[in-house]
């Protein structure tokens, strides 16, 4: 129930018709008797900043969730950004803070590697493929190299996307091995598709399924439907999988103490939730 004293979190994108977070918070603010709703909002580039501006005028606006296409630029929006949204380039949550100014974080690779963790994976000393260098990706390898692997390969149809992501990882992780150039997944242990291929129908694999052996890991971002065709060809060749939602449900913790309402577990928040696919 919306009250008069309910505080909003916007949910920012273009388009929205693949939101998942309202189905997830909004359960569980309702559980725990907390009143705040997440309410999705589709903005287009082109007007973003100035909507962005505005929405935090509104006095009951506590903070936001963004998503494709605007992470990138998000941080060039607020006063301050967190040591990882600076290391990723993208940001992708936001809280207003009591003297009104903007802190951005950006969870999507915590949230990620988390996942990747909870399913027993080991990162560290692996060669990782991160396919699609805009925000989501950036965040993902910037999480990853936290995690000590041997390589990361980042690839992005945009080269200049690709060669400043991997720049911002040898500056600030100078003894790990960073590739660009190829989204050939051969000989990688960990492959991850961080692009929207798969969120439309008829869209090509980002990669080479082929050229997965058995044993790698192949990890989603798309959250359209929970086993995206990726998905599915990766697992019949044997592969662990990920889902897109479980980055979501992973980082989802790490988000609700952001914004001070506590924290959860993905297991709880599972049990509650209410996603449509």
């Amino acid at each position: 129930m919306i009250t008069g004293r309910t505080t909003i979190i916007a949910h920012i994108g273009y388009p929205t018709e693949a939101f998942k977070a309202p189905m997830i918070y909004n359960p569980w603010f309702e559980a725990k008797s907390i009143d705040t709703v997440v309410v999705p909002m589709g903005v287009e580039p082109a007007v973003y900043p100035e909507v962005l501006r505005a929405l935090f005028k509104i006095k009951n606006m506590h903070g936001a969730l963004i998503t494709m296409p605007h992470k990138i630029i998000t941080t060039q929006l607020l006063d301050e950004l967190t040591i990882t949204a600076k290391v990723a380039g993208s940001c992708n949550a936001i809280l207003r803070r009591p003297d009104g100014s903007l802190l951005g974080a950006m969870f999507d690779g915590d949230g990620f590697v988390r996942g990747v963790a909870r399913k027993g994976r080991i990162i560290a000393g692996t060669r990782v493929l991160v396919v699609g260098s805009g925000g989501v990706g950036s965040a993902i390898a910037a999480s990853l190299a936290e995690a000590n692997p041997a390589a990361i390969a980042v690839y992005d149809g945009n080269q200049a996307a690709a060669d400043a992501l991997a720049g911002r990882l040898r500056a600030h992780y100078a003894a790990l091995e960073v590739i660009t150039g190829s989204n050939d997944p051969h000989g990688f242990d960990i492959v991850i598709n961080a692009t929207p291929m798969g969120m439309k129908d008829g869209d090509p694999l980002p990669f080479d399924i082929d050229r997965v052996a058995s044993t790698t890991f192949v990890g989603e971002v798309v959250m359209k439907e929970e086993y995206t065709p990726l998905l599915r060809r990766a697992m019949a060749k044997g592969c662990m999988v990920q889902v897109g939602t479980d980055m979501l449900f992973e980082q989802i913790p790490a988000y609700l103490e952001f914004f001070g309402y506590g924290t959860a577990t993905p297991e709880e928040l599972r049990s509650i939730a209410m996603l449509k696919y």
